[in-house]
């Protein structure tokens, strides 16, 4: 019978860890870790605090995940770590658990964090996000389902990003990212839709056309039109058709609310797309 659990591992007696997990060779799991079945578990992996892991995972040589938030605010609450299923956390990522008791840094479902992320506390990264190599997030950050985030980007505290949104490698992100754009730049800039994620996502086949043309015309009357985003959202609800008007409109509504970092806000130039 192979052996699941390299004898190198340190695993405190109460941790929870399915009898499918597997645990490479110098590994360390806490008392309060809880790991669901078929999860994989990497050579110098450190998972501690209240952390629980789901089914399914690989997680890479040399992640650490549960540690205490780095906030200076954090008083040793028994706040936690939740990761769904079917993510791939790869070399050396960090996730920190949330500050406050009870609350949750939050991974979803299928998700590729690539190496060297930092997922700092109260974060939630919905489903089927991919976040490249060297990428920080910053306390309170949301990233929403398939949006995906290049290399060396810096995530500020708060912020937002909206489903679909693609982020340029080694832009600064300091207001929240709408849904389905392209933004990057330093500062950063909404440049265009993001086209090849929404097409890879369907919305150019016919049975979404209808979809996809709503949203270039939404993108047009918000960021080239010349009106003021409140004037383009005016005008832009009695044409919301959609699921995905509604959450394009919504996300930039609240974006604007008390406490919120704002939408970051388009960059307009000759070698803009026009789409």
């Amino acid at each position: 019978m192979t052996t699941l659990i390299h004898p190198t591992a340190v695993i405190h007696p109460n941790a929870e860890l399915h009898p499918t997990v597997q645990v490479g060779a110098y590994a360390v799991i806490g008392d309060q870790v809880k790991v669901g079945a078929g999860t994989t578990i990497g050579a110098h992996v450190v998972l501690d605090g209240w952390t629980e892991i789901g089914a399914r995972n690989q997680i890479f040589p040399g992640a650490a995940i549960g540690l205490a938030s780095q906030d200076q605010k954090y008083a040793g609450a028994d706040s936690l770590v939740k990761i769904g299923d079917d993510n791939c956390i790869r070399e050396y990522v960090t996730i920190n658990r949330a500050n406050a008791a009870g609350e949750a840094t939050i991974i979803g479902n299928g998700n590729l964090l690539l190496a060297y992320v930092h997922v700092a506390h109260d974060c939630i990264i919905e489903d089927q996000v991919i976040i490249t190599n060297a990428v920080s997030l910053a306390g309170h950050v949301r990233v929403e389902s398939r949006a995906r985030i290049g290399g060396m980007v810096g995530i500020h505290q708060f912020v937002q990003i909206g489903r679909f949104a693609m982020i340029g490698a080694m832009s600064r992100i300091d207001r929240d990212v709408p849904p389905y754009m392209l933004v990057e730049g330093n500062p950063a800039r909404v440049r265009s839709l993001n086209r090849v994620g929404l097409q890879r996502a369907g919305l150019s086949d016919l049975e979404e056309g209808q979809i996809w043309r709503s949203l270039k015309q939404a993108f047009r009357l918000l960021y080239r039109s010349g009106l003021t985003l409140n004037e383009a959202l005016d005008k832009l609800e009695p044409l919301v058709d959609s699921d995905y008007l509604q959450h394009l409109h919504r996300f930039l509504s609240q974006s604007q609310q008390p406490g919120r970092r704002g939408p970051t806000p388009c960059r307009r130039n000759r070698h803009d797309d026009e789409d």
